[in-house]
């Protein structure tokens, strides 16, 4: 008898009984693809029967035992901030961004740190065990508490997990792992849920602090379903122009902290260095008197920043004019020039607008 099929969205992870060609879900063209129904059962424990076993009993919430919330520095005061005053033991975090971004450099960073009061595990699926030895002296991190390993099975790395008994686990990266019960290979939705429901139980089960490095999509959401982020504690981007040596480290989910915080990075040969006065860098090289420009200070999280905002208007040839803006919402950028126009007395309308926050920053007061 032919296994019966299901399809799915590569990019959101959105399950639908027949082929499409835009995902009903997120809209997203050509990305549903095939998979047996038999590749998904793979790997699943038999499901226990109904009344056989023991079963665990709720209990109200006045009788649990509030454990306090364990907290430690992971070196980088930055980083620190981001994720609300520490890593959390036992916590799930996943680091996205771009390539070549300097995600594996950070966490490679921290580990000198780390190493200081735990013992920390290196897992990586994209380099190479000598490649790691000369990344890490470039870094200065040299650590007989550090241990690295190039391994892309899942199964592998639980074993290695549980001869190690780590009390931080990197994982480089989630797209690499695979599960070899699973028929699909590494990357696909299926594999990246099942590897992370692995490393989740394993950071809540054995109080592992568990740091996950994913890559993102052309569209800048991290790869893969949508649901990796939902089952992890936090989700930090990694973001910045390879062309510049800044990077500006952001929380989109922060399960023990705030998300408005941001952390800024200088890259540099020796590795990235914390910038505890982001104001200086963003307002560097500033023209002084020159039209079309302007500071104003804005709040990310606790710590008021000064941002640069340049605007251009010129003449357009075209019946349809031009409206660009980069790190400023585009249908407030819209409504300000109706305004200006409505209301200021200024001709807009015929002319190509372009608003850009420099920096990397993305401007949402309402201010």
């Amino acid at each position: 008898m032919k296994p019966k099929t299901l399809f799915y969205c590569t990019e959101c992870g959105n399950e639908t009984p027949k082929w499409a060609g835009k995902c009903p879900a997120c809209g997203a063209w050509n990305t549903i693809v095939e998979q047996p129904q038999a590749a998904r059962a793979a790997g699943k424990g038999a499901s226990r029967p109904a009344g056989g076993g023991s079963v665990r009993r709720a209990r109200p919430v006045t009788e649990l035992e509030a454990d306090a919330e364990i907290r430690f520095s992971t070196g980088m005061g930055e980083l620190d901030r981001v994720l609300g005053g520490g890593a959390v033991k036992g916590s799930l975090v996943l680091v996205g961004g771009a390539p070549g971004i300097g995600k594996s450099t950070l966490m490679l960073q921290i580990c000198e740190s780390l190493c200081r009061e735990n013992k920390v595990l290196y897992v990586s699926g994209e380099e190479s065990e000598h490649q790691l030895k000369l990344r890490a002296k470039r870094l200065d991190v040299q650590s007989e508490r550090l241990f690295v390993i190039s391994e892309t099975s899942l199964g592998d790395l639980l074993e290695s997990v549980a001869a190690e008994a780590p009390d931080v686990l990197i994982v480089d990266s989630i797209q690499t792992l695979y599960n070899d019960a699973l028929e699909s290979p590494a990357g696909s939705v299926s594999q990246v849920k099942d590897c992370t429901m692995a490393l989740m139980q394993l950071a809540k089960g054995q109080g592992i602090t568990v740091f996950v490095i994913g890559h993102v999509n052309k569209e800048g959401s991290i790869a893969g379903p949508k649901v990796l982020e939902h089952m992890v504690d936090c989700v930090l981007y990694f973001e910045g122009d390879q062309h510049t040596a800044y990077r500006i480290l952001r929380a989109a989910k922060n399960r023990f902290g705030a998300t408005n915080e941001i952390g800024v990075f200088e890259m540099r040969d020796s590795g990235l260095v914390e910038v505890e006065n982001p104001s200086e860098m963003l307002l560097s090289g500033r023209p002084e008197d020159a039209p079309g420009t302007c500071v104003t200070c804005v709040m990310e999280g606790a710590r008021p920043v000064l941002a640069e905002i340049q605007a251009l208007a010129v003449s357009s040839p075209a019946g349809n004019p031009r409206r660009t803006s980069n790190g400023f919402d585009y249908n407030r950028f819209a409504m300000l020039l109706a305004v200006l126009e409505k209301r200021g007395g200024l001709k807009v309308s015929a002319c190509d607008a372009y608003l850009n926050i420099i920096g990397g920053l993305s401007l949402d007061e309402p201010a």
